[in-house]
């Protein structure tokens, strides 16, 4: 680490690329220190190595920057306190040209505008843009979020003890990892929507980060004592998701829920049901909790417009993962 007169030396002159566990130091004395309780979990999601960050804008912690990844080099922007950790950023942006837009516009400092810039026209094969589809549904999750599924999901989570450290995949606006911050000492929360990551950054805490990547990507290098996973199998294969989860846990809990349901577009590969979603999880070493071991039938309404409210039924499923379990070794720690 560095001493604090370094700290306040590096803070008030030009930031310099600076290691992650170094950097961690430089922000507590400025920020909520959102970044020390955060940052040492981010990897490169490509090669899974290391991450320096160079910090370009400070603001209640690190509001623009770009890490760099000690491997293989690759860079990943910070904008509004939130790294794009995609394994190919230009490829992110292509394909959500209006969002990229956004940014360019948010940003503050010339360096992050011109990565930024550079990124946006990186790929010569831009796929459809994704910026209105997902706005759209992170105006839908803010209207649904008196939804009598949050109230029963967050009276279960009761029975989970107080955790260390929690995982929400498919976060979007970020209603429960914001409940989960109340009782955990470090909440992270991953989704592909940047635009819905805005909107859970504007609830705040200390202890609670929102990351933009994929669920199924290697962003993350520590363990996690809670991971949540909800109604999120229309865009994930569902054993893939699984597989993903039980790595990272070593021995904890993870809840998952979904209604099986969904009208995709195009059918999952996985198929997947109430039951078989008990019988992986216990294939993974998971023990159902009782009061999660049938079936549920939890409403959750999604408010599409004023006139339209989609309602579906939603399973809850509760696993831990204990103490002394024997963890299969495909999914023990390299």
């Amino acid at each position: 680490g560095v001493a604090l007169g370094s700290c306040l030396e590096v803070c008030v002159g030009s930031i310099q690329m600076l290691p992650v566990k170094e950097t961690i130091m430089v922000w507590g004395v400025l920020s909520m220190r959102m970044w020390e309780s955060s940052i040492e979990f981010l990897q490169c999601p490509r090669c899974g190595s290391a991450l320096e960050i160079e910090a370009l804008h400070l603001d209640d912690g690190i509001a623009e920057g770009i890490m760099q990844c000690t491997g293989c080099a690759l860079q990943f922007p910070v904008v509004e306190g939130i790294p794009i950790l995609w394994d190919d950023p230009a490829e992110y942006l292509s394909c959500r040209r209006v969002l990229g837009g956004r940014l360019y516009r948010l940003a503050s400092t010339p360096r992050l505008k011109e990565f930024l810039k550079t990124c946006m026209s990186g790929n010569t094969k831009p796929g459809p843009d994704r910026t209105q589809h997902e706005d759209r549904w992170a105006g839908i999750y803010q209207r649904s979020r008196n939804s009598e599924f949050y109230s029963v999901l967050k009276k279960r989570l009761e029975s989970i003890q107080s955790s260390g450290c929690a995982l929400e995949h498919g976060c979007s606006i970020g209603i429960m990892t914001s409940h989960l911050a109340e009782s955990c000492d470090v909440v992270l929360g991953v989704d592909r929507s940047f635009g819905a990551l805005l909107h859970a950054r504007q609830n705040r805490r200390h202890n609670l980060d929102y990351v933009a990547a994929d669920s199924l990507s290697t962003a993350f290098c520590k363990k996690f004592d809670l991971v949540l996973a909800l109604n999120m199998l229309d865009i994930v294969e569902p054993l893939d998701l699984l597989g993903h989860i039980s790595e990272q846990i070593s021995c904890g809990s993870v809840v998952i829920s979904d209604p099986y349901d969904f009208d995709r577009t195009s059918p999952p590969d996985q198929q997947i049901d109430a039951v078989r979603m008990r019988a992986e999880l216990e294939k993974l070493g998971f023990v159902i909790s009782p009061d999660t071991g049938e079936p549920s039938y939890i409403p959750w309404h999604l408010r599409i417009s004023k006139r339209v409210t989609m309602q579906y039924m939603a399973d809850l499923i509760i696993g831990n993962r204990l103490p002394g379990v024997d963890i299969p070794d495909n999914i023990k720690q390299q």
